[in-house]
């Protein structure tokens, strides 16, 4: 059973209560352990199951995207490089590979590169996970296809450690620098291999409230606690869909509602081989906000912001098929 450990008062047009004790109790029904709810940057509601607190700290798998692409946004505001650079210029092999000449670092940041996902990345078995990924074939034309998985982030990770090299700096320590030292994120798992690469897909370990200053500074839009860590039109970055997949920018999904919009269970579509997946007219609510951004990570581990409500909602858990996020939000954004 989940227990409100505070639960403040909702203003006329704000969210109503018995939405969120509805959303709550779904959740925690289907393992959930933690349910967040800030808005206008102070809690709202929030629960915790079977004894748990504010203090629980659990894994955000996919969740860890999200930081690195900020920090990619960061990166381009320092003059580190740039998203529409090739990156043959960096990942110097490369330019003997005519099949990969064309591919952007932005293309590595929304997963159409074309490389194969390579599952196993999570893993330890592979000891450098970056010189792997930079080996990858190519499996389908720049633009033409999105492959979900940790390959194309670990080639972005190779990108970045060696524009770094100048300034003394590896990527976990810049990411620490311009993101997580300055929302008041101390240690997070960085899942590093045997050469000292972090694992940029997934690994992080945060509760609730830490995951949710991500959200704010989303919401600020760049900008936490007064102090312009991003530029907003950086950041926006992140949230423009691409041809092939409209609801996925860098790192963060996309509520993507129109007239033809057809609900879509982000964990079950990627299950599908990637030859297979239809993202076209996808949405994940149609009754949440169209303007709403998700961090989605493994076992339904979720951030959803909503900058039209200057909200963020986290839901942590484990995982369990009976979860829909369309019916965890159509709890809370329902008539």
């Amino acid at each position: 059973m989940a227990m409100p450990c505070a639960v403040g008062q909702l203003n006329a047009g704000e969210l109503r209560r018995s939405s969120l004790q509805g959303a709550s109790a779904y959740s925690a029904a289907r393992r959930g352990y933690s349910f967040l709810v800030l808005q206008e940057g102070r809690v709202v509601y929030e629960s915790y199951a079977n004894g748990d607190s504010a203090d629980r700290i659990a894994s955000i798998y996919s969740g860890t995207k999200g930081f690195w692409c900020v920090a990619a946004a960061a990166a381009v505001q320092d003059g580190i490089l740039d998203f529409d650079e090739p990156v043959r210029d960096t990942i110097t092999e490369w330019r003997s590979d005519q099949n990969k000449a064309d591919i952007r670092v932005r293309d590595l940041l929304n997963f159409t590169a074309g490389i194969e996902p390579v599952f196993s990345l999570h893993g330890r078995s592979i000891g450098d996970r970056n010189r792997y990924s930079v080996r990858l074939p190519v499996a389908a034309p720049r633009g033409k296809s999105f492959i979900y998985g940790p390959s194309q982030l670990q080639i972005y990770s190779e990108v970045l450690r060696r524009k770094l090299l100048p300034r003394h700096l590896t990527p976990e320590q810049y990411l620490t620098k311009r993101v997580l030292r300055p929302l008041g994120l101390g240690y997070v798992d960085f899942r590093e291999d045997r050469q000292g690469n972090p694992l940029l897909a997934s690994g992080f370990r945060l509760t609730a409230r830490a995951w949710a200053r991500l959200g704010e500074l989303i919401l600020g839009k760049g900008k936490y606690q007064g102090h312009q860590l991003v530029r907003s039109d950086l950041l926006a970055e992140c949230f423009r869909g691409t041809r092939i997949n409209p609801m996925f920018g860098m790192g963060f999904w996309l509520n993507r509602v129109g007239p033809e919009s057809h609900e879509v269970d982000v964990e079950r579509m990627l299950d599908v081989p990637w030859e297979r997946q239809n993202w076209r007219e996808g949405c994940l609510c149609r009754e949440a906000p169209r303007d709403m951004i998700a961090a989605i990570g493994s076992g339904y581990q979720r951030m959803f912001v909503v900058p039209s409500m200057n909200l963020v909602i986290v839901r942590q858990g484990r995982d369990d098929s009976r979860f829909s996020d369309a019916h965890f939000l159509r709890q809370i954004f329902a008539d």
